[in-house]
């Protein structure tokens, strides 16, 4: 295919959808990542759309569009939404831990809750959550290693790749994931392009994945594909989670804990 039909194409591709990854251009286009990539570059710099790692944005009248579906929620907002499910999670979650472990902690309003049952353990916390740094900045009992990176403000989080260079330093027992939603196949997405990297990074970097999710994300939004149910451990949800996805988890081996 020629340069300026790909280029076409990749627009296209992104106007439909706000955010698209270098590997499903690729594969979509049936060329390699990196002529992908070079082709993102050459958009960038014509102002076309924002180039961001693993992908690109659509840009709207020369600002960038943030692909969120909660850009327009301020965290404080978001968490008070379905706020007795996430503390039951939360709640849930906690007992799970033992003194002494090494443990992720996503971003998202039901870690933040999970880090305030955290306070007073013997326990290190490795985060990219500046909520779950506010929870815990004070308490002398907790180890907290905050990962570095780009602030990203709607979300209290920190992204890019200095984020992901610190993260493969890590090694945890376990990591608290949260997601946008579980499809009926019990693939998990996301809506944020600049994080569904860092979870990835995160689940490589644990021995246990544990993924946090009120009922309500049974299924979630999310375009973004950040992995299937065979990555996962452990599920915390509450009563009432659509079933048949629970069974679907379960299948793939997911030990699957009610709130």
């Amino acid at each position: 295919m020629l340069q300026r039909l790909r280029h076409a194409e990749i627009m296209r591709r992104v106007r439909l959808s706000g955010a698209t990854s270098v590997r499903d251009l690729a594969s979509q286009l049936g060329v390699s990542p990196s002529t992908i990539r070079r082709d993102l570059e050459v958009l960038d710099r014509d102002g076309t759309l924002r180039r961001v790692r693993g992908g690109a944005l659509l840009l709207d009248d020369g600002a960038s569009v943030d692909a969120d579906a909660d850009a327009d929620r301020p965290f404080a907002e978001v968490a008070v939404v379905d706020e007795q499910d996430k503390e039951a999670v939360a709640a849930r979650a906690a007992e799970l831990v033992s003194d002494g472990e090494v443990l992720l902690l996503d971003i998202g309003t039901t870690t933040m809750r999970l880090a305030r049952r955290l306070r007073g353990r013997r326990v290190t916390v490795v985060t990219s959550s500046l909520a779950v740094l506010d929870v815990l900045r004070s308490d002398p009992e907790v180890e907290l290693l905050l990962l570095g990176g780009m602030v990203r403000r709607p979300y209290h989080s920190l992204v890019g790749v200095l984020t992901e260079a610190a993260l493969s330093q890590v090694v945890a027992d376990r990591v608290f994931l949260g997601v946008s939603g579980v499809r009926p196949d019990g693939q998990l997405v996301d809506t944020t392009l600049a994080e569904v990297p860092l979870k990835r990074a995160m689940i490589a970097a644990a021995g246990q994945v544990v993924l946090l999710v009120d009922r309500h994300k049974f299924p979630g939004t999310g375009a973004l594909r950040v992995c299937g149910p065979d990555d996962i451990d452990v599920i915390v949800t509450n009563e009432g989670a659509d079933e048949a996805t629970l069974r679907t988890c379960a299948t793939a081996g997911a030990e699957v804990l009610l709130a």
